[in-house]
């Protein structure tokens, strides 16, 4: 299947015009190019020639706990699938799938059903967002069930996961957290430091422990302050780290993501939605784990609090929300926006690169004028069937669960 469009961003470079020809049945790219295909476009053989659109690389969200109403660790193969289906129309052709803070033995029991999950292609890992982290950073965690980490437990839940659990958010403050940071990456999982109240030392311990990834930089996080740099400022400093950032226009000023990528580079930022089971949904009442969560024009809260519960974004969002964030020529904004929703989460977890080249995944995100998602190939098959260029300027369906 081959495939030609104005313009193809790779993740390493921009083509213009460019193509792409994949083998559907391995699901894989055979060849990209900017010169002239080895074969003319055959609409008979299923090729397309879509114009003026840009073609991307799926998404990769490393942190999303669920969407289209559905929760991940709802231990509910249905309510897994339709988060996954609402994020892969949006674009997302490679998620892992986070879990909150829960008791133990709910913990142990939605890992193993999340496992499988896993084992059944559904999603490509899990993320431990809790349950050891700060009890003055916990967010829309649910304080009663946090506590400090122990070999044991961590053993056991790591077990249940069966080679499953890509990586784990933990405050490196707390009780035995260096400990566990160290337990997890002999084990080969991303250790993060997230929803902490730790000093700059203590992230800085955390780091040196072997922790690589920072939970959505800011948020849950002890603020910046001039006589004690917390741990913002130690996730940053390090070329070790990658940074998550909630780029959805609530969790963040546009400014502090144009500051930290012109700080750090493109390449140690990862855009995630940190999406809960509202995205692509209504304004109305949700749960995350154990909280109640009212969604209200969009914006995620527990209920009765002003604490933002995740999200409701789609990888789409985000990554538009860079884009026109970046106060760079649009090339650049779109290329770095590129690295930092696909290269870099997949780089930071430890998965296949998804850079548009040969032998890589047939991951493919197609992005009209406005960089809204008009076509998703996933492992060479439609998700999304893009429109041919004639048909082009016709008004669009309404995107569902537009949101901020």
């Amino acid at each position: 299947m081959l495939i030609t469009a104005d313009t193809v961003v790779t993740g390493e470079q921009i083509l213009r015009p460019g193509w792409i020809d994949v083998d559907p049945r391995s699901g894989r790219v055979r060849a990209v190019g900017s010169d002239r295909p080895s074969r003319p476009v055959d609409p008979d053989a299923g090729d397309l020639a879509l114009g003026a659109v840009t073609l991307v690389p799926g998404f990769v969200d490393m942190h999303v706990h669920g969407g289209g109403s559905g929760t991940f660790g709802e231990t509910s193969a249905e309510a897994t699938r339709t988060a996954v289906e609402l994020h892969r129309r949006h674009g997302t052709t490679t998620m892992v799938a986070s879990l909150v803070t829960a008791q133990p033995d709910e913990l142990l029991d939605q890992v193993a059903f999340m496992a499988e999950q896993v084992q059944d292609g559904l999603i490509t890992g899990l993320h431990l967002e809790g349950p050891w982290l700060s009890s003055r950073r916990c967010g829309a965690h649910d304080p009663g069930a946090l506590r400090d980490p122990d070999t044991r437990e961590l053993g056991a839940v790591l077990r249940a996961g069966r080679g499953t659990i890509r990586m784990v958010t933990l405050a490196p403050e707390r009780i035995g957290g260096l400990t566990a940071v160290r337990q997890l990456v002999a084990e080969s999982v991303v250790a993060a430091v997230g929803h902490t109240d730790a000093t700059y030392e203590q992230a800085r311990a955390a780091i040196d422990a072997g922790a690589t990834v920072g939970t959505h930089l800011f948020n849950a996080m002890r603020p910046v302050h001039h006589r004690e740099p917390g741990p913002v400022i130690a996730l940053l400093e390090d070329p070790r780290v990658t940074v998550e950032m909630i780029t959805d226009g609530v969790h963040l000023h546009p400014a502090l993501y144009r500051d930290v990528t012109h700080t750090v580079g493109s390449d140690r930022v990862a855009l995630v939605t940190d999406a809960m089971a509202a995205a692509g949904m209504a304004d109305g009442a949700y749960r995350l784990g154990a909280l109640d969560v009212d969604v209200v024009d969009g914006v995620a809260r527990v209920a009765g609090t002003d604490t933002i519960a995740g999200s409701t974004a789609t990888m789409d969002h985000v990554f538009r929300f860079a884009v026109r964030s970046s106060g760079a020529d649009p090339d650049t904004a779109v290329l770095t926006a590129v690295r930092q929703s696909s290269v870099n989460p997949a780089r930071a977890l430890g998965l296949p690169d998804p850079t548009l080249a040969t032998d890589a995944a047939a991951d493919i995100v197609v992005l009209d004028d406005g960089l809204a998602v008009t076509g998703v190939l996933r492992r060479g098959r439609w998700v999304v069937e893009p429109a041919l260029p004639s048909l082009v300027g016709q008004p669009p369906e309404p995107a569902e669960g537009l949101v901020h």
